[in-house]
């Protein structure tokens, strides 16, 4: 196996020889969960049920917002612009909302 790239500015060039015994040690090391073990990710619970609860009350309360403005309360509110983002774009693709373009940018309407 060979990989190559960088790590930051530094060039990498790296070459891993095993025999097939190494290789097949190493497979057993890999636990693989049965079907049981495996719970549907549409059955697990979702750590940011709260925070998704919350950007939507903001949009239902607001009626309408645009896109930085919204972005910017829900930031706020999970105290991240990624966590903000995330659920900005679960927003846009909510059946719940509408997105509009808007002169500068999107306005988000609740519709319920």
């Amino acid at each position: 196996m060979r990989i190559r790239g960088h790590i930051g500015d530094w060039p990498v060039d790296l070459t891993i020889e095993l025999e097939p015994a190494e290789w097949a040690q190493l497979g057993r090391q890999i636990e693989v969960p049965t079907a049981a073990e495996v719970v549907p990710a549409a059955t697990a619970p979702r750590q940011d049920d709260g925070q998704w609860s919350a950007a939507r009350e903001v949009l239902r309360q607001a009626g309408h917002m645009n896109g930085p403005e919204l972005l910017d309360r829900l930031e706020g509110l999970t105290g991240s612009t990624a966590a903000g983002k995330r659920l900005l774009v679960r927003l846009r693709h909510s059946s719940e909302v509408k997105v509009e373009s808007g002169v500068d940018a999107p306005v988000y309407h609740w519709v319920g």
